[in-house]
């Protein structure tokens, strides 16, 4: 005779609050590199983004791209 033994693993409060203040810390940390990487290349001199080959009309998308990935 084969017998079934499962344990239905419910979500309790504390655990859903853990992963909502985990997602919220995760949102504010990917937040602060966006507008570090934002604000440092915000400070660059034209010159030195054209020696990197930035133009200034691709600061946003880089600093997003940098705090949300490519596909974000």
């Amino acid at each position: 005779m084969a017998f079934l033994n499962e344990t239905i693993r419910g979500t309790s409060v504390l655990g859903a609050l853990r992963d909502r203040l985990a997602g919220l810390a995760d949102s504010w940390n990917r937040y602060v590199l966006f507008r570090r990487t934002y604000d440092e290349l915000s400070a660059l001199s034209s010159r030195e983004l054209s020696d990197l080959g930035i133009s200034r009309s691709m600061i946003t998308r880089l600093a997003y791209e940098a705090a949300y990935g490519k596909n974000a």
